[in-house]
């Protein structure tokens, strides 16, 4: 059970250093565009950007499972099987 839950630990955790790394993209891209000798920085603006959004999203898709298993989720969020019309 203590492996389960160290595994499960750095699924969270590596996916939030990426994220954080993201952030830290976005912000020397805003940085380095108030230097007058550089351009804005397009390429690691959009590296940031995905950086920190798909992590994010991947945390909140883990979350949402973890939470439809123990059905501690609201009524919307809830997997609808399918209707048999027979």
């Amino acid at each position: 059970m203590v492996v389960q839950k160290v595994i499960a630990l750095l699924i969270m955790v590596i996916p939030a250093a990426i994220a954080m790394y993201g952030i830290k993209l976005i912000r020397d891209a805003f940085f380095h565009s108030t230097a007058p000798d550089v351009g804005f920085l397009w390429g690691q603006l959009i590296l940031g950007v995905l950086a920190f959004v798909i992590p994010v999203l991947f945390i909140a898709g883990f979350i949402l499972h973890h939470e439809r298993k123990k059905n501690r989720v609201q009524p919307r969020f809830m997997v609808r099987e399918p209707e048999d019309d027979e």
